[in-house]
């Protein structure tokens, strides 16, 4: 059989899901919308990837998870690897892009910008509790000018004379656009002026104080706009590089940090048909009050989180 190891990478808008073989090749991915439920997201991001690869004589040897919602996942699913964003992101990218110094990542709610030398992580940063710049943004403006997401870009670049627009705060970006459209600018301008705006409030914000080197790879789901990446590559006069595989850096980086973990931990895609729950309360027996959360697996308790003190666990573990 085939060993390979398989990475998933939570997230609060989408999950992203990959089997990799012993050489870091991609065999099968999966991306699809987290939905609020990252517990039945993994699932149905599971069951896509054993679909695709029923026919190709696989064994698991192990799995990772990053994300928002790595721990909960990591425990529901027995991961021998569980690691942040920025070092799943930063693995995944240099076995792509060797070279690389900049790693710009702007996704559905988050952004973040991952600074290397030599292969090492120097210095990261991540967006703010706002979402002005950030994918969901993008796609409110989209909708709010009548235009498909996914045709965003190809009509960004092209504008002749992009209009400036504020995007530093959600609120004053779509009262600036309304104004703009009312005003009769085209709505390539407009859209060209928000490509620019994302840029422009990323490099305020999240890149704020870094020093940006090539080679820059830009990545995440809002890498895939056109218009975006020549607003970036415009404002820093350097070659932005974008992958076609850049949505699925978290996943891949995660599975080759499951293949390198000296833990070797075989996974059952069958854990796909046992039911996961997780339940909630807050622990009165001292005065941390802390909210522990209970996961359950075909109604057995498998795991407890958000304990500060043993007494959060006693009556679960007597």
């Amino acid at each position: 059989m085939r060993e390979c190891y398989l990475g998933i990478d939570v997230g609060s808008i989408s999950t992203k899901g990959v089997i990799i073989d012993k050489s870091n090749e991609i065999l099968s991915s999966c991306y699809l919308w987290t939905e609020g439920n990252p517990m039945d997201a993994v699932k149905r991001v599971i069951n896509e990837l054993r679909r695709k690869t029923e026919e190709k004589n696989i064994l698991i040897l192990g799995i990772g998870v990053t994300g928002s919602a790595r721990k909960l996942i990591g425990r529901m699913i027995g991961a021998n690897m569980v690691r942040n964003e920025i070092t799943a992101h930063a693995v995944g990218t240099l076995s792509i892009f060797p070279e690389v110094r900049t790693i710009i990542e702007i996704g559905g709610q988050d952004s973040k910008i991952i600074i290397l030398e030599d292969g090492i992580v120097m210095d990261y940063a991540m967006n703010t509790l706002c979402a002005a710049g950030t994918g969901a943004f993008l796609s409110s403006q989209a909708k709010r000018l009548g235009v498909d997401i996914e045709d965003f870009g190809d009509i960004a670049v092209k504008s002749g004379n992009p209009v400036k627009v504020a995007a530093r705060c959600t609120v004053f970006a779509e009262s600036d656009l309304v104004h703009k459209a009312q005003s009769g600018y085209k709505k390539e301008d407009i859209i060209a002026g928000l490509c620019n705006a994302i840029a422009n409030n990323y490099l305020n914000n999240v890149a704020r104080g870094k020093k940006i080197k090539a080679p820059i790879v830009f990545q995440g789901g809002v890498s895939k706009n056109k218009g975006v990446v020549k607003a970036f590559e415009r404002t820093l006069n350097e070659k932005i590089h974008v992958d076609e595989r850049g949505h699925l850096m978290g996943a891949l980086g995660i599975a080759i940090l499951s293949k390198e973990s000296d833990l070797s931990e075989p996974f059952s895609f069958q854990i796909t048909d046992m039911k996961f729950e997780t339940k909630g309360y807050e622990c009165m027996n001292c005065p941390n009050n802390c909210e522990i959360v209970c996961i359950y697996k075909n109604e057995d308790i498998i795991d407890v989180m958000g304990n500060k003190c043993e007494r959060g666990l006693e009556q679960f573990y007597k």
